[in-house]
């Protein structure tokens, strides 16, 4: 088996005016992101995401990777990362290369696991798991006059017993934010906050401490990627876990972050940390070293369905029959048709729970209506 054809559909979607949405970093107005569509010479097809933009990710593909994806085996899956270190030397750790390395890599693990016939998160090995708890990603930040309550309400009303919110814009904004938030979900609702990367060391202490009353599951991002020195320094000041990922990409980057115990909790991307098999080598080096691993999630339905199956095959290390925690799986619940509407049996986290695809590859089929809708090429 060889792959025959590489192919690059940028998608996006423009929020309605003055209905933008965002973090303490300053607000967005559209969602986008880029498929890899892979198809080899069986006529298996294969699809990955590359969390970035559409014509940085075609450049990307045209000029550094489609000569050698173009006959490669995609059983060979697991040397895509490793090769995109040393070949374009240099370049590896670029943000767009490992988003392009991320795609086709899960692509190749999609087209893998619908030969074999097994889904592809009982390929990466691991824990089986059936199902996910899903926690609502939400009350961002909104240039309208929203009340502040409303999507945690939503997201209470649909099932969710877990919530994660946006803060980082200033200690009373915090306050009030989190507040709101745990009066709305309830004592035994599990209640995270993210940042964004927007203080200062100094800033997200003085607001970790103020909001610890409110039992927070973890506080994400609360320096910028680069501080490392800054996580360091929060990890000896605060009692909140500490989580980080989203904008780190590959094994070594992520080495950086568990050293030392730098997080408490590794949130690799699977459209920029590498793909599946980085993220397994990810997942390796956190549960030798006890950090948990939760992925990030903000793409379209098919970076859901990569992060989905590789969560599921996360290992429960150092617990047994008893796991004190459960798997959390982060999912969006702002406006974005590229994830609601992609697939044509959509994932759906109402209820509590979310279940594991047990299909062939990643489980998933593409709506080609759908997909043709958002394409963002024509």
């Amino acid at each position: 088996m060889e792959i025959t054809d590489v192919e690059t559909i940028p998608l996006a979607h423009t929020l309605p005016e003055g209905q933008g949405l965002g973090d303490a970093r300053g607000f967005g107005r559209s969602r986008a992101t880029t498929l890899v569509r892979l198809e080899t010479d069986t006529g298996t097809v294969g699809w990955g995401e590359a969390f970035a933009p559409g014509p940085i990710v075609a450049a990307t593909v045209d000029e550094l990777f489609v000569d050698d994806v173009v006959g490669m085996d995609p059983f060979d899956v697991e040397s895509l990362a490793v090769d995109s270190y040393t070949d374009p030397y240099h370049f590896g750790g670029d943000v767009f290369v490992q988003s392009v390395v991320s795609a086709v890599d899960v692509a190749c693990w999609d087209i893998v696991g619908k030969t074999v016939e097994r889904p592809v998160h009982r390929l990466l090995g691991g824990t089986e798991r059936s199902t996910l708890r899903p926690y609502a990603s939400t009350m961002y930040f909104t240039e309208d006059d929203r009340p502040l309550e409303e999507p945690i309400q939503a997201a209470v009303d649909e099932g969710f017993t877990a919530a994660k919110i946006k803060i980082g814009a200033g200690l009373e904004s915090d306050l009030e934010r989190v507040r709101v938030a745990r009066e709305v979900l309830g004592e035994d609702a599990l209640l995270m906050v993210d940042m964004n990367g927007n203080y200062r060391p100094e800033q997200a202490v003085r607001s970790a401490k103020a909001i610890a009353e409110y039992d927070i599951t973890w506080i994400e991002e609360p320096v910028p990627p680069e501080n490392l020195t800054g996580y360091r320094e929060l990890k000896q000041r605060i009692d909140i876990p500490i989580a980080a990922g989203e904008a780190h990409y590959g094994r070594f980057a992520f080495k950086r972050l568990i050293d030392d115990r730098t997080v408490d909790i590794v949130q690799p991307n699977l459209g920029r940390c590498g793909g599946l098999s980085e993220a397994r080598t990810i997942a390796k080096l956190a549960t030798t070293e006890n950090v948990a691993v939760r992925p990030h999630i903000w793409n379209s339905a098919v970076g859901m369905a990569a992060a989905v199956q590789f969560a599921a095959s996360i290992p429960d290390y150092p617990h047994t029959r008893n796991v004190p925690e459960p798997m959390l799986l982060e999912f969006d619940r702002s406006e974005n048709p590229l994830r609601s509407d992609l697939l044509e049996t959509p994932f759906d986290p109402s209820g509590g729970s979310l279940d594991v695809p047990q299909e062939p590859g990643l489980g998933i089929s593409i709506d080609e209506d759908a997909l043709e809708r958002y394409r963002a090429d024509e």
